[in-house]
């Protein structure tokens, strides 16, 4: 189908693809990570629920950062 597109139509079309093929294989990526690291995000936001209920933190200064 893309060998009857002209040259540089074709070299469009080809970039493109690399393009998509690279996102989709960054997303793979992160999702693996990001399920590997699903345990240490659970634990953290655990931790970070007892820490409030014991009014041992403190809300964030959002102007600070």
């Amino acid at each position: 189908m893309l060998e009857s597109l002209p040259d540089p139509v074709q070299e469009r079309a080809v970039e493109h693809l690399r393009e998509y093929l690279l996102d989709v294989e960054d997303e793979r990526k992160w999702d693996a990570l990001f399920e590997r690291t699903q345990p240490q995000l659970v634990a953290a936001a655990r931790k970070a629920r007892r820490e409030i209920a014991q009014g041992l933190s403190e809300p964030m200064d959002l102007d600070q950062l």
